[in-house]
């Protein structure tokens, strides 16, 4: 089988298209595996949909399965465009619902589900978090500086929460951001719908405007804004290679 690897972000992907909707947790921690497979954050791969441009599944490097990845969206959009899938702007379902996105070159918008405020008031290690949902449930702690990320203290709350864990600080007029993330169980170099949790959390508390650019851990920024109740991630996408796999018997493709 052919797959290509996609970058949005920091964020990497493998990605194809197929016609059959099965369970395809094994195939995505054998594709995504950094070592023996061809390495990625996650999985997505795009089906067909009567309504909407395409439907996809969505898989993170463990092989579970996620309702939603804002720069995955992104390369989603990328990918369907460069392969004759939808045109330049497109909807798509996610398990979070209905995504819009638009292609300009390897720049691509994509507009999240409308984000969702569960817990304004969560006390620990000392800083004060919000429980943001944005397609998928964020924590997200504002704070000085994002010098220091406790990878132990993300994992526990992880654990507690059942939700990826963001610390971000205002720096320079620009919002940086780390993320640990569920699925993949460590800080990742970008994390989109993170990303949106701090930003949409940074802008109610007015500490940046309606439009900002975020920067995460692996540097590469991605403008971030809110129109209403809806938050726009605007971005390059690279389409950094295909490969032809080998998948061994008995893992569904």
């Amino acid at each position: 089988m052919t797959v290509a690897k996609y970058s949005a972000n920091g964020n990497d992907f493998v990605i194809f298209h197929t016609f059959t909707e099965i369970d395809r947790s094994e195939l995505a921690r054998r594709l995504c595996h950094r070592q023996e497979g061809v390495g990625a954050d996650g999985l997505i791969v795009l089906l067909p949909h009567e309504k909407y441009d395409f439907v996809w599944q969505f898989y993170n490097s463990d092989g579970s399965e996620a309702a939603m990845c804002g720069n995955g969206s992104r390369a989603a959009a990328h990918y369907a465009f460069s392969h004759g899938l939808a045109g330049k702007r497109m909807r798509f379902l996610t398990g979070a619902g209905l995504i819009g996105a638009s292609v300009e070159g390897d720049v691509v918008t994509s507009a999240l589900t409308p984000p969702v405020v569960l817990d304004r008031d969560i006390e620990a290690y000392g800083r004060r978090w919000w429980l943001v949902d944005t397609g998928v449930p964020h924590l997200v702690a504002l704070q000085e500086s994002v010098d220091r990320f406790d990878l132990e203290e993300a994992r526990a709350l992880r654990e507690r929460y059942d939700a990826n864990v963001n610390i971000a600080a205002v720096e320079d007029g620009n919002l940086r951001v780390r993320t640990y993330e569920r699925g993949v169980e460590d800080e990742t170099l970008a994390c989109g719908t993170g990303m949106a949790a701090s930003f949409y959390r940074a802008n109610l508390e007015g500490r940046v405007g309606e439009r900002a650019i975020v920067v995460p851990t692996g540097g590469e920024r991605l403008e971030l804004s809110r129109v209403d109740e809806t938050l726009w991630l605007k971005g390059e996408v690279r389409h950094t290679f295909d490969a032809i796999v080998e998948i061994r018997e008995g893992v569904k493709i």
